[in-house]
């Protein structure tokens, strides 16, 4: 079949780190069919992710969450079964010659069968009996990190598999709010660290007190400017952190579309993060990254890329996985120290540490 007549669906609806680490796989896909119609199923939160792609044609866009928040209230049901038809409605409006399942959960599962396909692709090891819609199961290394478990599966499609970046597009919109916020038009005199300290999971939370301590030391001892991110919902976590400050700094939590994220860390030399999206955000746009991890495995889910540096724990338990913990010593374990010299090496490397 010529390559204009193709047309492939991707299913990759969450989180927005996954999403993340699935831009290498798009591009791949696109360089090997470059007439092809591409579209995409994102769930809403991780939409903006790849809005304007210009690998993409089409993106799907559930509504999942809400739908589970709204079904129950009379006054939204209807609301929530028509657009959740209209979604179905779009899923089944073209007949795809591939649909590839990246998420590999019943969520995506079912989105698989209800589309029409003739192949229906996904990962040997789903979970959740979303095998059980496939016709075809590629073997994939769970112990691999996320970004080169989905190139395996263009490798089976037969893609050449080197030509990707995995960046997330940009607009001047978004890099003219970034230069606003900041208040440069340009290269900042003094390098920029960003801190993310949040992340949904308790057991990946490092101390705020202990945030508080680096980024005094990193403004005094290392000469730069901080800038603190996150969601509309680490506002007050991110307050406290800056009110236990000596320095200033600049807190954007909630100020920040996922794209002016992006954007942001483009101008940043390091961001020193928990385990969570806003990393995968970093490492896409190619800031270093000095990760702090304990129950999770960075090697399956850590920043992607040369010179980035993961910081965690020797304790036995980790990792774990678990999102309750009674101690949480992985993360208790690490040292404001460690962090410190962690990011000054990296400014030394990189010859843009200027000192206080």
């Amino acid at each position: 079949m010529k390559d204009h007549n193709k047309k492939i669906l991707i299913i990759k609806l969450s989180s927005i780190g996954d999403v993340v680490h699935s831009l290498p796989f798009l591009e791949v896909i696109r360089n090997e069919f470059p007439h092809a119609l591409i579209d995409w199923i994102v769930e809403q939160e991780a939409a903006s992710i790849i809005k304007g792609h210009p690998a993409l044609n089409n993106l799907i866009i559930s509504k999942r969450k809400v739908w589970q928040k709204n079904i129950f209230k009379t006054s939204q049901f209807m609301n929530v079964m028509n657009e959740a038809k209209g979604l179905i409605q779009k899923t089944r409006s073209l007949n795809y010659n591939m649909v590839i399942d990246l998420q590999g959960l019943l969520k995506s599962g079912l989105l698989t069968c209800i589309a029409k396909g003739h192949r229906k692709i996904g990962m040997a090891g789903a979970r959740e009996g979303a095998g059980l819609f496939y016709t075809e199961q590629v073997p994939v290394n769970y112990d691999e990190h996320a970004i080169d478990r989905y190139l395996r599966i263009t490798e089976y499609l037969g893609c050449q598999t080197f030509l990707w970046q995995g960046r997330i597009p940009v607009t001047s919109s978004d890099n003219e709010y970034i230069n606003n916020m900041l208040g440069a038009d340009g290269e900042p005199k003094r390098p920029i660290i960003a801190i993310n300290p949040m992340t949904k999971w308790k057991t990946k939370l490092w101390e705020e007190d202990r945030f508080a301590v680096l980024a005094d030391r990193l403004v005094q001892d290392l000469g730069c400017d901080l800038v603190f991110t996150g969601s509309r919902n680490d506002r007050s976590a991110l307050d406290n952190i800056c009110s236990m400050m000596k320095k200033d700094a600049i807190n954007l939590a909630g100020k920040t579309s996922l794209k002016e994220l992006a954007c942001l860390y483009t101008r940043c030399a390091i961001l020193i993060t928990t385990d969570t999206g806003p990393m995968h955000i970093g490492a896409a746009m190619g800031c270093r990254i000095v990760a702090l991890f304990g129950p999770t495995a960075p090697w399956r889910t850590g920043p992607y890329g040369q010179g980035n540096k993961i910081i965690r724990s020797s304790i036995d338990c980790s990792p774990c996985l678990k999102k309750t913990c009674d101690h949480k010593t992985c993360m208790t374990d690490i040292s404001v120290e460690t962090v410190f010299d962690t990011a000054k090496e990296i400014l030394q490397d990189s010859g843009r540490f200027r000192g206080a």
